[in-house]
């Protein structure tokens, strides 16, 4: 396949916000492909070079790009530099200057193929002399690109493809291109995603083997399942009508999910719940594992929690947060912050897969298969039929560090829903209260800047809510609250990624932000309550045809929700819920009645 077609489909996915029309270009995008071709296409639409949970990176900053542009166009990089502070965009300066250039002779026709090889070698240029193997090999694509193919090498270099395509529309693709489109290949399709999280993997299979081969994709010790989630429930009695009168509840750790696969020969890998790779920040984790697990190969999930050394107490989740991302002073952060694995399910045991099975089976199984240790141990649980037993051990739990209960059904049909949420597991938070009963993840998509004292920073952020339907972010408050001086100057830092010049197709707002980011950025923020907006987007038309769901009275909880991606925060389905569901003050007493008390 030519580069060139692959450019301009995803010229022509730029240009629509329309989901529909985004699955028809990518569905003929797909059709004609075959094995090396398609694994590489779809990959690349997703703005990788392999499955996420790899982590390849291509580290090209900014600098480099630019001086790459400027190299093959024969152009001053502080001219490069002045455009794209105009356009807001390298890709749009490559794609000019590459178009004013004359060629000193015929440019030879660029493939996917041959692009796809290069950039895996700037991927793997690493240590000294690094960088300069990176902008050669960039140099060289882009001399031979036209200016199409220049916009969108540069912006893949970058991370910031900005054609708005995402997981689940290249699941209805694949699903037009392969299968008829149905309801039912479609659910088969992300099923096979959601066990796999490869992408790659899937469309290759279906496009050589069908549905029945896509039926076959199953578990891979080392390669992460998407987590099952969690719906919510703003009391216990309805936690339990829910879960059918009775139900298996289990300490809500305030930690760090982890998925454990552990391989026949001792090897561990863990991941985050963002499927990233998490296993050196852990090395203690990794040693203990495999005495405490003895059913490898296996798949289990846990939650990882900081542990008071001298007391064995569960400390905040703010200790453990200081471990993720850490590559230096290992030895002394794991003296400091020592870890522990409360272990609450098994996908795999013994290499069988027992995902489908009943919760109740899955935790004999997994008690089974666990010699607890000091640094990996049983989730506690209890089997619980009255509101009064169920509040008895929500006490426990709090007492015990926690910050609530996980409610699990126990009824026929409570099997692992990889990638899904459902109320076969409910969350209830001890904070649950009068109005708003729970906090909300937020992804960052906007910011304004300050005024007074925050002049020269961003003074506030607007958040949204995925929509997995819509595949898109809708917007649903604007947070200025709760941040420090010190958060806030670090905010540009963490955004820098994700900034883009205009609004993301996949963010839907009536707000139009000062800058504007690429969803990556997930907060924790708590409000008042929900109300009905005719500015904000999230949950757009359930309650009224003309208004979206919004927080009153935002504030951020200090909490950088790093552990997960941008689709497994709040979802606009949850926010719905979450309104409808919020228990509602009684209005203030008027002043007679006041006067009387």
């Amino acid at each position: 396949m030519r580069f060139a077609e692959l450019a301009a489909a995803y010229e022509r996915l730029e240009a629509t916000p329309k989901r529909l029309e985004m699955r028809t270009i990518l569905a003929d995008l797909f059709r004609p492909l075959r094995a090396g071709d398609l694994e590489r296409v779809v990959y690349l639409s997703q703005g990788l070079l392999h499955p996420e949970y790899e982590g390849i990176e291509l580290g090209v900053a900014d600098s480099l790009a630019r001086r790459a542009v400027a190299q093959a166009t024969g152009t001053d990089e502080p001219a490069v530099a002045r455009r794209t502070k105009e356009t807001g965009d390298l890709g749009l300066t490559a794609q000019e200057r590459t178009a004013a250039r004359t060629p000193l002779e015929p440019r030879s026709g660029l493939t996917v193929a041959e692009v796809y090889s290069e950039l895996e070698k700037i991927a793997a240029a690493k240590g000294d002399g690094s960088q300069e193997v990176k902008v050669r090999v960039l140099v060289d694509l882009l001399v031979r690109a036209s200016p199409l193919e220049a916009k969108f090498l540069v912006r893949f270099v970058l991370g910031t493809l900005r054609v708005g395509v995402r997981e689940m529309t290249i699941v209805d693709a694949l699903a037009e291109s392969f299968a008829a489109g149905t309801k039912e290949a479609r659910s088969r399709i992300e099923g096979a995603f959601n066990l796999s999280s490869d992408l790659g993997v899937v469309a290759t299979t279906l496009a050589a083997d069908g549905l029945a081969g896509i039926d076959r994709i199953g578990l891979t010790v080392g390669r992460p399942v998407r987590p099952m989630l969690a719906e919510r429930e703003p009391t216990l009695d309805k936690v339990l009508d829910r879960m059918g009168g009775r139900a298996a509840l289990e300490y809500k750790y305030d930690g760090l999910r982890v998925q454990a696969h552990l391989a026949k020969d001792g090897r561990v890998r863990l991941f985050s719940r963002r499927l990233e790779e998490i296993s050196a920040q852990f090395p203690e984790l990794v040693a203990d594992l495999p005495r405490a697990v003895v059913a490898a190969p296996a798949i289990v999930e846990g939650e990882c929690v900081p542990i008071d050394p001298d007391t064995d107490e569960i400390q905040p989740f703010q200790e453990v947060s200081r471990r993720r991302g850490r590559k230096h002073d290992l030895a002394r952060v794991q003296a400091e912050i020592p870890v522990c694995l409360f272990l609450f399910d098994i996908l795999l045991a013994d290499g069988v897969p027992v995902y489908a099975e009943e919760f109740p089976e899955r935790r004999r199984r997994l008690e089974a298969s666990v010699r607890p240790t000091e640094r990996v141990r049983l989730a506690a649980q209890r089997i619980v039929s009255e509101v009064s037993e169920a509040t008895a051990f929500l006490e426990e739990a709090v007492a015990a560090g926690g910050e609530g209960v996980m409610a699990k059904s126990l009824k026929p049909g409570s099997a692992y829903r990889a990638g899904a949420r459902g109320y076969w597991w409910i969350k209830y938070k001890r904070d649950y209260t009068e109005g708003l009963t729970d906090s909300i993840d937020g992804v960052v998509v906007g910011g304004f800047a300050g005024r007074g004292r925050r002049a020269g920073v961003f003074g506030a952020f607007l958040l949204a809510v995925y929509d997995p339907k819509r595949d898109r972010f809708e917007s649903f408050c604007k947070v200025g609250s709760g941040f420090d001086d010190a958060q806030l100057a670090a905010m540009p830092k963490r955004l820098e990624k994700f900034a883009v010049a205009e609004r993301p197709p996949e963010v839907d707002s009536g707000l139009t932000a000062d800058r504007w980011f690429r969803p990556g950025l997930v907060l924790e923020v708590q409000g008042a309550e929900l109300t009905l907006s005719p500015i904000h987007r999230a949950a757009r038309g359930a309650v009224r045809a003309d208004a979206g769901l919004a927080l009153r009275f935002p504030r951020f909880t200090g909490r950088f929700r790093d552990d997960k991606g941008p689709t497994e925060a709040t979802t606009a389905h949850e926010l719905l819920a979450m309104y409808r569901g919020q228990v509602r003050q009684a209005p203030p007493a008027s002043d007679d009645a006041a006067a009387a008390l």
